[in-house]
């Protein structure tokens, strides 16, 4: 018995196969690749911990991060130092990043039992660039947060004391932001 041809109209043109591998859709959220299983292990369980805050995950290289909304700052560090999942006792560093429209700050929280590092972010528009304070939680933040403010005009409410680390009383400016003039700038 003969084979019956295939119909022309349900053969695909390669053309079409092409296409529709062209066309995959994006995984949605982030990419976490680069999380190795514990740290996958670890970002899932700071994710369930922080559901009230409506935390967004990511990844700051290997390390799992979270970001959060700033009025939610507090809340969220006092889960992380607090909780015996993450007893993350140690505030690494904190950190300004300048971002169009936008300053980030960084905090890097270290766990010391077991030893990992972690990673929380949350961000302040440039016409608004208040967030509450985290020295009540650990005290190194004195110093970072002052840092932030002399560099980047971040302030932090709640601060105990918010005097220049870097800078003089008198100086103008924010130097850590892009838009700073250092063409301008003199030294005295």
């Amino acid at each position: 018995m003969a084979e019956s041809p295939v119909p022309e109209e349900s053969q695909a043109p390669e053309e079409a196969v092409a296409g529709d591998i062209a066309e995959e859709e994006e995984p949605e959220g982030p990419d976490l690749s680069s999380l190795g299983p514990e740290a996958h292990a670890l970002l899932d369980r700071m994710l369930e911990a922080l559901a009230p805050y409506d935390p967004q995950p990511g990844t700051l290289s290997e390390l799992p991060q979270v970001t959060v909304a700033r009025q939610h700052i507090i809340d969220v560090c006092q889960t992380m130092k607090n909780d015996e999942r993450f007893g993350a006792k140690m505030l690494l560093c904190l950190s300004a990043v300048d971002y169009p429209e936008t300053l980030q700050i960084v905090y890097f929280l270290q766990s010391l039992e077991p030893e990992r590092t972690l990673v929380l972010k949350t961000e302040a528009p440039y016409d608004d660039p208040v967030i509450p304070s985290v020295t009540g939680l650990w005290r190194a933040a004195d110093w970072y947060e002052r840092e932030a403010h002399d560099l980047f005009g971040v302030s932090f409410s709640g601060h105990p004391d918010m005097s220049p680390l870097l800078l003089y009383d008198e100086f103008e400016g924010y130097p850590g932001r892009k838009e700073f003039p250092f063409y301008e700038y003199r030294e005295f």
